[in-house]
Parts: C-alpha cells; structure tokens; sequence
C-alpha cells in the first residue's frame, strides 16, 4: 500500500523540512518489507480567495485532484486521536484489506473545508491544540515511521 502525504502550503528549506525527509526516508526503509511504500509528500499552493471558506473549497478541490484512489486521513483537531500502536494497526489493516493507498491531508492556513473532512474516511487528531502545518508535518512523518517499526517489530516504539 503506498503511504501519501498531501499539505496545501510549501515547507521552505531548513531543519523541519529535513526532520520530515530523515523521517520518511525511514519509513521508506522500515516500510518497504511490509509493503508499504511511497511516502511521499505533495506539496499544494494556498488559494488566494478572499474569504477563508472559499480558500478552503479551492484547496479542497485541488486536493482531491492531487489524492490517488484509496483511503484518505484528514488531519484536523476535531478528530478522532489514537496511540501508535493503533495507528499502526490502523495501517496494517487497510493494507491487508487491499487498499492501494492511504493519503494523509494536510490543511493551509484556515484548516480543511468541512465537506472534505466529512468525506474522509478517517479525521485524525494529534491534539486538540492547533499546530502549524509544518509541526504537524514532522509529527506525521514521525509516526508514519514509528507505525513501520511497530509493524516490525523494531525496538524503536517503548510502551
């Protein structure tokens, strides 16, 4: 199953870009036994609309263009908020149930359109507390990896 990230903004040059890539090349390593594979990022331009909602509808179009056919996970602090080993779990069993991919979507500025995050097949939280999007970047790769190294069995994850 190929692993997708998709972020409406651009990360510029420097450490948090280089935590996320340390990360996902991890994964990719940890993940490719597992069939896992991908985890790649999709960076996305932030509409120029005027009004948030309507920032929010244009980058929500752009997403689902940019998305490829399978399980979608909208990052949102409104959501559903589980431990890794769960979330690996999580994983594993869209893996096995055959999906081809799970996206994992990141919004600009305003957050994502609600008729996005109403469609998703999952809405993730990693707190109720509002984080910039290139903080909940890192902590995605983070746990894409750490999900690769639960399913493995590698001593990286401590109960």
């Amino acid at each position: 199953m190929k692993i997708h990230v998709a972020a409406v903004g651009r990360m510029k040059q420097g450490p948090e870009r280089e935590l996320v890539a340390r990360y996902l090349d991890r994964a990719v390593l940890s993940g490719k036994p597992l069939a896992l594979t991908g985890f790649e990022v999709t960076e996305l331009t932030e509409s120029r609309s005027t009004s948030a909602p309507s920032r929010k509808a244009d980058e929500a179009k752009a997403l689902r263009a940019a998305l490829p056919e399978g399980i979608i996970v909208a990052l949102d602090e409104r959501g559903k908020t589980i431990g890794s080993e769960a979330f690996a779990t999580q994983l594993a069993r869209w893996r096995d149930d055959g999906r081809p991919a799970a996206s994992f979507v990141i919004g600009g500025a305003d957050g994502l359109d609600p008729d996005f995050v109403r469609a998703a097949d999952l809405t993730l939280s990693f707190s109720p507390l509002t984080w910039p999007h290139q903080l909940v970047r890192i902590m995605l790769a983070e746990q894409l990896y750490r999900a690769t190294t639960i399913l493995s069995g590698h001593p990286y994850h401590r109960e």
